[in-house]
């Protein structure tokens, strides 16, 4: 049977949360789905977990979430592509609401849901959170499309006519896909649909830190659509 919905996960050493992810996607209600993990060399045991849950995975030698995720997206089957972080966490009716909204709403492209976070140790962090969902509801409601970085969906056409993300990016390329792909439906806002995501990487670094790095990213893709190109290695070390 074909898979009506394709999960798409990219990922470099995440044992720690990826288990809890496919476990919330194995709980879905509906199994017309299938998960493909797109693994960037990971050397502590990510893709045997991701094994173990039928999943299938590929390697990519290339490092940045834009390759990963067109890598899987190449290989999908799907109608319906969801990709997601690894420490995402899906309710059990995740798909049946998603399902739901894009049939009554043909028009529309692409779309995040509302975020919440599961292991903030701060009301500092859990607010910071709530504070970046707002902005993506209000900024989707004027039509600029924007997304909260966790998770996202697209139609599988309407992603493939806007090319897929821009592997040149390694910060905003969930944004510029979002912009993109708005030009063939609407990026819409499921406020009743809520995704679960952690805070780790503000804990990690700090909440002001990771405030001045997003802002600095935010602010190179807005002014000239360039990226931190080291992002990614400043995460892992």
């Amino acid at each position: 049977m074909m898979p009506k919905f394709s999960f798409i996960i990219p990922t470099r050493n995440e044992a720690g949360y990826i288990d809890g992810c496919l476990r919330s996607i194995h709980s879905q209600h509906r199994k017309d789905y299938e998960i493909i993990v797109a693994d960037t060399l990971s050397s502590d045991g990510t893709t045997a977990i991701a094994k173990s849950y039928a999943a299938k995975v590929l390697t990519e030698p290339r490092r940045g979430p834009a390759v990963a995720r067109n890598t899987g997206a190449h290989t999908a089957r799907g109608e319906i592509l969801i990709f997601a972080d690894a420490d995402v966490r899906f309710e059990r009716d995740f798909l049946d609401k998603i399902d739901e909204q894009f049939k009554r709403h043909p028009a529309i492209a692409g779309g995040i849901c509302k975020l919440r976070t599961y292991d903030a140790t701060s009301a500092l962090l859990a607010n910071s959170y709530n504070l970046v969902d707002w902005i993506a509801r209000l900024l989707n409601s004027l039509g600029i499309a924007m997304t909260t970085g966790s998770c996202f969906i697209f139609r599988r056409d309407a992603f493939e006519r806007a090319g897929g993300f821009n592997p040149c990016l390694f910060t905003n390329e969930d944004h510029d896909m979002a912009k993109r792909i708005a030009k063939f439906g609407r990026f819409a806002y499921f406020g009743k649909i809520v995704v679960g995501t952690s805070v780790r990487r503000a804990a990690k670094s700090g909440f002001w830190s990771i405030a001045v790095t997003y802002i600095k990213s935010t602010a190179m893709y807005t002014l000239n659509k360039s990226c931190i190109h080291n992002y990614w290695q400043q995460k892992e070390a």
